[in-house]
């Protein structure tokens, strides 16, 4: 047949097939293929999967690839970065998508890192990372063994947990070794709180006292208190030391005479939690940068400002019941902005701004969960069975790691959190060291640390 006349047979041809239904035309194509030969069959075979296999990804502009990724999931994206090594290199490089998952999933996000395949390899740490605290993988536990009494004190800073015993004494422990660093004799601990050079101690001798890490001697003991001293906390710049007591009181003192410069009152039941901090918002009654003294009882939080004037009124007193029917839970958050505490009713939190209570976080069974850290994105809480994680964002448990028996303090002191930073979300490296620590009834330490990522 002549080219001309093969052409327009085409174009009839072409005209006709358009109009036929769709299972006409199968029925065509059918016949068609059974009356080739081996030419047209291999033809056929070579160019269909270009007909039929158009990579789009590979076509379009970069910028509208990534436009189209932002529509699939993370696990989804995973799967077509397997397609094809092109498909991987355009996926991997889609900072957005991945930043986004990492967000989701509660990590960190370093907005300077620019390198474009950084966050899909972030995104697979934190996705393990996370599946590990789903499965109750994350963590692991060791113990601390060198007292001979009960612990009733703990207290932890930068990879340092110091602990306070019936046994007259107090002892300085590398977390990560396990190691004794410092044992220094003591009277017995309520409350202890340590620097590089010094450990502060409250006892239930109505006692705070002062010593020094490398010779074991007392540097400055404070005497007024009449009952057991429950919480310390200082500051050297401001030459402050405060304590809560059991005779309802909270005392201001010189750190470096000894000095009583103020005594509070106000408080109608043991005082059990202080906390000296840099105030960070704005109001009527304080400006950032100004300290804040936060004293607890079993009903009440009190607010108190602190500076270089010694005589203060108390700022404000917040509760969860007015009839005082409703306890607080020993453990107090206080980062400057925000003031969070568990009761019977679930987990309050307060705008250090206003005063005002931001939300209340409820649980079915919150009566006997206690509160252990606060952060932007998880919290960290435990009962008499398990350590708990919390998302913020959900208000839901994500995470649990069960605890042995341990005798639980009315005044918290004889548990606490170790590193805190990850509460204001994961970022691959602040998942280490210590998660947890109780004191047990066989003097021993119990922790629960970060297992590495595997």
């Amino acid at each position: 047949m002549e080219k001309k006349d093969f052409e327009a047979w085409l174009d009839n041809i072409s005209i006709a097939f358009l109009s036929l239904t769709d299972l006409q035309k199968n029925e065509t194509l059918d016949h068609l293929i059974s009356l080739s030969g081996a030419v047209q069959l291999r033809h056929l075979s070579n160019n269909l999967e270009i007909l039929l296999k158009r990579d789009f990804l590979k076509l379009l502009p970069l910028e509208l690839s990534f436009y189209l990724l932002k529509w699939l999931d993370p696990q989804t994206l995973l799967t077509c970065c397997l397609v094809s090594k092109q498909w991987n290199k355009v996926i991997s490089a889609c900072t957005e998508v991945w930043q986004t998952a990492c967000k989701n999933l509660g990590w960190q996000i370093d907005d300077s890192v620019q390198d474009p395949l950084h966050w899909k390899k972030v995104y697979l740490k934190a996705i393990l990372r996370m599946k590990q605290l789903k499965d109750h993988e994350a963590f692991e536990t060791s113990s601390l063994i060198g007292h001979s009494a009960r612990v009733y004190a703990l207290y932890y800073k930068d990879g340092l947990l110091c602990t306070g015993s019936d046994d007259l004494s107090a002892k300085l422990w590398d977390v990560s070794t396990g190691q004794c660093i410092y044992g220094i004799q003591t009277h017995t601990c309520a409350a202890v709180k340590f620097d590089e050079q010094k450990l502060v101690t409250g006892s239930f001798d109505n006692t705070v006292a002062c010593w020094e890490w490398s010779s074991g001697a007392k540097t400055q003991h404070f005497r007024g208190h009449t009952g057991a001293v429950f919480s310390v906390d200082y500051n050297d710049e401001l030459d402050i030391l405060v304590s809560g007591s059991a005779d309802f009181t909270v005392k201001v003192w010189a750190l470096s005479t000894g000095t009583c410069l103020n005594t509070l009152t106000g408080h109608t039941e043991w005082v059990t939690k202080v906390v000296l901090q840099k105030c960070k918002v704005k109001s009527l009654m304080h400006s950032p940068g100004d300290y804040i003294l936060l004293s607890a009882d079993k009903y009440e939080i009190k607010i108190w400002p602190i500076g270089r004037e010694i005589n203060c009124k108390c700022l404000r007193t917040l509760s969860v019941s007015e009839d005082r029917s409703i306890s607080l839970q020993p453990r107090l958050h206080f980062d400057g902005k925000y003031i969070v505490c568990s009761s019977a009713l679930g987990l309050y939190q307060w705008d250090f701004a206003s005063y005002d209570i931001l939300r209340v976080i409820k649980s079915p069974d919150f009566s006997n969960v206690s509160l252990l850290g606060f952060g932007e994105i998880f919290a960290l809480l435990f009962d008499n069975r398990y350590l708990y994680i919390m998302d913020l964002r959900t208000e839901k448990l994500i995470s649990r790691w069960p605890l042995p028996e341990y005798r639980k303090s009315k005044r918290g002191s004889s548990f606490l959190a170790g590193e805190m930073s990850w509460l204001n979300g994961l970022n691959g490296q602040n998942d280490t060291g210590l998660v947890f620590a109780t004191s047990m009834p066989d003097h021993s330490i119990h922790l629960v640390l970060w297992k590495e990522h595997g």
